[in-house]
């Protein structure tokens, strides 16, 4: 079987019409630029998250939540970098920032996939943490953004959410199959302009375009980046966790992860106890 087809920007033309990719809000490009400078001051990082009261108000939410077992409760964004360091913090004000870009009027249907990705990111940096796979903060980046072309295709397709819930039914073909043959495009291949946009490392970008071919890939039938790879083992095993196939497809089974799960285990050196095991542990720790 011939490699994934490569996204060029020819075919972005055509497949996106009508979509406008958000570009990475103020506040993100602000803190990357004071991250990256020698010494950087957390009073700094803290008074320009602290500008933005929605985004600091939520982040403070999240920190508070059972995940991150805390004691006692976090009231400011200086405490909150302090105990969990700046990375951890960036983390959770990069998917915060995300969710506000988007304007979609259902509110209802938007929560359930913002809560969705959340949940999948939390888990993918959990699991990164207990296999080694993969580094926690470019797993959590990965989970929270693998699902953003959902949000944009909601806000172009007004029956895109009775489509999606039809791809997930699907027991043998994949979800962005059905997509394709509705919108002539999908999630995936959207979600991966998003990543682009907010300047991610092109192997994650590849990963979130490719993140619904885990067949072919995890039957290792064409050659694919390794920490692609690696990323995507993680997503399948942080969605299956917490059941995706239930919260945007209203699915009672999560059929993409039984085709791949002989063979993902495999390539994870996993047992079924272990996967058990794993999920067990991460569920503990969900925030919802």
């Amino acid at each position: 079987m011939a490699m994934v087809e490569a996204l060029t920007e020819e075919t972005t033309l055509s497949i996106l019409k009508g979509l406008k990719i958000p570009p990475q809000p103020q506040i993100m490009v602000d803190l990357q630029l004071e991250s990256a400078m020698p010494g950087v001051s957390l009073d700094q990082i803290a008074d320009i998250i602290s500008r933005d009261i929605g985004i600091s108000g939520a982040a403070l939410k999240v920190i508070n939540s059972p995940f991150f077992g805390l004691r006692g409760k976090v009231t400011s964004i200086k405490h909150a970098l302090n105990l969990l360091g700046l990375q951890n913090t960036l983390n959770i004000v990069n998917g915060l920032a995300l969710r506000n870009t988007f304007s979609y009027q259902s509110l209802v249907e938007m929560t359930e996939v913002w809560d969705n990705s959340f949940d999948v990111a939390m888990a993918c940096a959990a699991i990164a943490k207990i296999t080694g796979i993969a580094s926690v903060d470019e797993a959590y980046t990965f989970g929270l953004f693998h699902d953003s072309g959902i949000a944009l295709l909601m806000e172009k397709f007004e029956n895109y959410t009775q489509v999606l819930k039809a791809g997930y039914s699907e027991t043998k073909r994949n979800v962005t199959d059905i997509e394709n043959a509705s919108f002539e495009t999908n999630h995936s291949v959207v979600g991966y302009y998003v990543a682009k946009a907010w300047h991610l490392p092109e192997y994650l970008c590849q990963g979130i375009a490719d993140h619904h071919k885990t067949e072919a890939i995890f039957s290792e039938q064409f050659a694919f980046n390794p920490k692609s790879k690696n990323l995507l083992a993680l997503l399948k095993l942080a969605e299956n966790t917490c059941l995706s196939n239930k919260h945007l497809g209203h699915a009672a089974e999560h059929y993409e992860f039984h085709r791949i799960k002989d063979d993902l285990l495999i390539y994870l050196g996993l047992s079924d106890y272990d996967l058990d095991d794993i999920q067990a542990s991460v569920r503990d720790m969900q925030i919802h």
